[in-house]
């Protein structure tokens, strides 16, 4: 691609990106913006297991979406798609009252996010608040750094902040894996810590459950993610009540 373009393409991301921004997320969006690992390039998922069902749910989710009517969307990885399944219970219960979108897709990584919210048509809604949880998938092995990751969380809180420039953002820190403190869960935690400047308090929250997923002594609670990495339903409710008092807060509901 023309060098000329390259650039000016760059700077008009950016300069969307930045509009309305504080301080502090000016910087980081427009960091985030100039940089172009995987963690940060969109990309559709071409996992051969998600070949027959990704690009139909993402077209599901964008028909869903051109109705209108959505307040609340919930954006993420395989944890979020489970509330269709596993977590459906929580989900009836607290979000689809709500008018929520499940936007969360099994396996996805931060650029395939950014890649779906790079082709949804978003037009015909303005919800109140998108809740995003992304990144575990990220942190396998050597694949991407925890400043990488961090980088991919910031930058989907770009898209959607514009995209959506009315609809707030609840960050949430990446669920904590593994049973035993792992070099894994050491780089999420520290993504966790680098994605959480993005965070105003007000337009952008950030937001870290990881303490009721983990035991006194390190060990993750085997009783709510079995597979050390999934909630099981016990897991969803734990997340789903500490959860509540921040998106009531940020939808403007009256307690």
């Amino acid at each position: 691609m023309n060098r000329i373009l390259v650039s000016g393409i760059i700077a008009a991301t950016t300069a969307l990106l930045l509009a309305g921004c504080a301080g502090p997320q000016k910087t980081l969006f427009k960091e985030t913006a100039l940089k172009t690992h995987k963690s940060v390039t969109p990309a559709p998922s071409t996992f051969s297991w998600a070949v027959s069902w990704w690009q139909p749910r993402h077209e599901a989710v964008n028909d869903r979406l051109k109705q209108g009517g959505a307040d609340l969307l919930l954006v993420g990885d395989s944890i979020t798609h489970g509330f269709e399944n596993t977590g459906r219970q929580y989900w009836n219960l607290y979000y689809a009252p709500r008018n929520a979108v499940n936007m969360g897709f099994g396996g996805d990584w931060t650029q395939h996010v950014l890649w779906r919210l790079d082709h949804c048509d978003f037009s015909a809604v303005n919800p109140k608040l998108a809740v995003v949880l992304i990144g575990t998938n990220n942190s396998n092995g050597d694949d991407c750094s925890a400043a990488e990751i961090a980088d991919g969380m910031i930058a989907v809180c770009g898209r959607l902040r514009n995209a959506l420039p009315d609809t707030k953002i609840l960050l949430l820190a990446i669920f904590p894996r593994d049973l035993r403190p792992t070099p894994q869960r050491m780089k999420i935690t520290e993504a966790n810590r680098l994605a959480s400047r993005v965070a105003d308090g007000h337009t952008i929250v950030f937001e870290d459950y990881s303490g009721r997923f983990v035991n006194p002594d390190g060990t993750l609670k085997e009783e709510l993610m079995p597979d050390y990495l999934h909630p099981n339903a016990e897991g969803y409710k734990v997340w789903t009540e500490a959860m509540e008092p921040a998106i009531a807060r940020l939808m403007g509901e009256k307690p």
